[in-house]
């Protein structure tokens, strides 16, 4: 057996070779590479599961404007959560596309939806300007995916779940769509979601005929849109717009020509208006919707409502009737100045006209500065005009309380009326080369209301619900249920016709008294100014809108049968079972008992007021169409008869201020006790309108 020292001695472990150092840098960089990945698999791993569905991005459904039409098709009022019109990206002009992408994005169509070489520049400008936020690096993809599904907090969380969610969208969508859903979805201020809403918004016009200045500007808002608005800030945003116009040529999407054409193109602003064309009646049209599709639908859906309206009848209508309102506030006499200013400090800016440019028919505030022989001198704005003392007539009678019929002084000197520093409401009667002329004028306090109805159709043409809805958005057209007074009285001479008597039937015109024996006591009607006329004709009764005859009358046919009459040509509000119906005490609507006389208007047939026509979806399907057929409800022959007995009314009875319209008309006026409210009813077979005024508090409007 050897000798195991010898094998020993014979056999030795190889010696180890060491590894250079190069190899353990390269062993290091693999097991920090290997790590490094696996640490960020897992955190990607960690935030990818539970990260929201794309399906969104596959189906998407912003939230649209429901627009509301006018019956020929002028938009008149909008319902939204965010103003936006879907435009597909066929439709979006290339210059807006290209303008949007050069300084958003320009390396766009090339990366998957992360820019690490974007990333790595923005990285590099930040650090060279002290470590200050001067260029993002997020691409369209990532603004979008921020945008559908995620908050705008600052966290590295989010930061990674939108460069996740980035490239997991170019995945499963194009670049048209991932392009056309941002360009729809993005905010540009004025209220304006999107592309096609934007143009509408600051040029009001149509996304197809943007110009290449007008595409520029629009590009450059989303990144502050509202430091940048053109309406309080122009120089950032004309230098905005420039620097999109650079960027463009930068990439190469415009010549240097192009820029510098564009750079010099005026931008027409178009600066909003007044929500709605026709307030009250868009809110009675959005009630009506919300009623039948829900407030989801109205306001996110993108509805196509066509109306009834006619906004050429609708400004005429709003024209008279705020007219109208202003001089029977006048009558019930001045409130006086609104205020009382120091005229040494203050400034044209604290008055609400402003520094608006005047014009003829024009109403704002003014200070009085001087007191001259016949006239104020009064500054409104930037301007100084003549306010004439016969301009100012009417304010001799001055209020001192609530109730015009008690509550007011007379001064027939005008002159005493202001002093220099007085704030008060002025309205421009003309302009001349020698300065402004001024009227005195007041915001009224009383209100009221008006509906024209076309009989035929049953088309709503025009709503006045009142003085400004601004101030109240109470419709008294529809909401306000008041007495109508005498207005009611041809219900009951049209029941009597249907019962066989005539207009020349003769009825006692004469005090009589009545026995309430539920009650236990009397009521005796009276006749205006307590004056009686014996035996009259009902054409002459009612055209004189005798009390006591159309009491008799009401007496004679039975209440009960004007009741049944009532019910059958469309009043629907409770009705008094007693001999006070025949004085209009019951409370109706304006468009209630306007119906009514579009029945006798409509040879007896009646057709259902409406405002809405058809209503389509955001796709244009029809979800719903209106067209009401006529009913006769009365004879033909009733209906002449009480016609041509309400154009007595207006020929020779107590309507005859509305002669003054030049055409034939058949009306009623009404007044209920102590002057509460005033109304009018009238038309022709084309169209009737009724109109009422009153104190909302119910108070007098006294005898003016």
């Amino acid at each position: 057996m050897p000798n195991d020292s010898r094998l020993i001695g014979r056999y030795h472990e190889p010696p180890r070779r060491r590894l250079r150092r190069w190899q353990v840098i390269m062993l290091g960089m693999v097991a920090v590479m290997v790590v490094g990945a696996t640490t960020a698999a897992g955190v990607i791993w960690h935030f990818a599961q539970d990260l929201p569905s794309l399906d969104l991005l596959q189906s998407y459904q912003p939230s649209l404007v429901t627009t509301v039409y006018s019956d020929d098709r002028q938009p008149i009022g909008q319902f939204f959560i965010e103003r936006r019109i879907l435009t597909p990206l066929p439709e979006i002009p290339k210059t807006l596309t290209q303008a949007v992408i050069a300084t958003e994005d320009a390396r766009f169509f090339e990366h998957p939806g992360l820019d690490l070489i974007g990333m790595l520049r923005a990285a590099w400008t930040n650090i060279r300007h002290g470590g200050q936020k001067v260029e993002g690096a997020s691409t369209i993809t990532q603004q979008l995916a921020r945008s559908l599904f995620l908050s705008s907090e600052r966290s590295y969380e989010r930061k990674i779940r939108e460069l996740i969610l980035a490239y997991k969208m170019e995945v499963v969508s194009g670049k048209e769509q991932i392009l056309e859903t941002y360009l729809n979805q993005i905010y540009f201020g004025q209220g304006a979601y999107g592309v096609g809403s934007a143009a509408r918004a600051y040029f009001d016009k149509d996304i197809r005929t943007l110009t290449l200045a007008e595409s520029a500007f629009l590009a450059g808002l989303p990144k502050s849109p509202s430091r940048l608005s053109p309406f309080t800030a122009y120089d950032l945003a004309k230098k905005r717009q420039e620097h999109v116009l650079a960027r463009m040529e930068e990439v190469g999407f415009i010549t240097s020509a192009e820029r510098e054409a564009a750079a010099r193109d005026k931008l027409n602003f178009h600066r909003p208006e007044s929500e709605h064309l026709a307030p009250y009646f868009v809110e009675y049209v959005r009630q009506l919707l919300v009623a039948k599709y829900g407030e989801s639908m109205v306001y996110k859906g993108g509805l196509q409502i066509h109306t009834t309206l006619n906004l050429e009848m609708q400004r005429a209508a709003e024209a008279a009737f705020l007219t109208g309102v202003r001089e029977l506030d006048k009558r019930e006499g001045w409130r006086g100045p609104r205020r009382t200013v120091d005229i040494t400090t203050f400034q044209p800016s604290d008055l609400a006209s402003g520094e608006q440019m005047l014009k003829s028919g024009y109403v704002g505030e003014g200070v009085v500065l001087k007191i001259t022989k016949d006239h104020y001198l009064v500054q409104v704005g930037p301007f100084t005009g003549k306010l004439a003392f016969d301009d100012m007539a009417w304010a001799k009678r001055m209020l001192k309380g609530p109730d015009p019929t008690v509550d007011f002084v007379v001064n027939p000197n005008v002159k005493q009326l202001l002093k220099p520093g007085d704030v008060i409401e002025v309205g421009v009667k003309k302009l001349t080369k020698e300065g402004v002329l001024l009227t005195l004028e007041q915001t009224p306090v009383v209100e009221g209301g008006l509906i024209a109805i076309d009989p035929k159709s049953g088309t709503i043409r025009a709503m006045v619900g009142g003085y400004d809805f601004s101030r109240s958005e109470y419709n008294r057209a529809v909401q306000a249920h008041r007495q109508p007074g005498s207005a009611f009285k041809p219900l009951i001479y049209a029941t009597a016709m249907s019962q066989g008597l005539s207009p020349a039937t003769q009825i006692l015109d004469a005090p009589v008294v009545y026995e309430q024996e539920e009650e236990a006591k009397t009521w005796k009607p009276e006749n205006y100014g307590r004056k009686f006329h014996g035996m009259v004709s009902l054409r002459d009764a009612l055209a004189q809108s005798h009390n006591l005859a159309t009491v008799r009358l009401l007496d004679k046919v039975g209440v009960k049968n004007v009741i049944e009459f009532s019910r059958a040509v469309g009043i629907t509000s409770p009705l008094p079972a007693d001999l006070s119906l025949g004085l209009g005490t019951s409370s109706l609507s304006l468009m209630e008992l306007t119906s009514v006389y579009g029945v006798f208007l409509n040879q007896g047939s009646r057709v259902e007021p409406f405002a809405i026509k058809t209503v389509k979806d955001n796709l244009g399907k029809t979800l719903e169409s209106v067209e009401p057929e006529p009913h006769e409800v009365i004879s033909k022959e009733t209906a002449y008869l009480i016609t041509n007995m309400m154009e007595d009314v207006v020929q020779k009875g107590t309507g005859q201020a509305a002669k003054t319209l030049g055409r034939p008309l058949a009306g009623k006026t009404g007044t209920t006790n102590d002057y509460i409210n005033a109304w009018f009813i009238g038309g022709t077979p084309n169209l009737v309108t009724g109109v009422y005024v009153g104190f909302d508090d119910r108070r007098s409007l006294g005898e003016s």
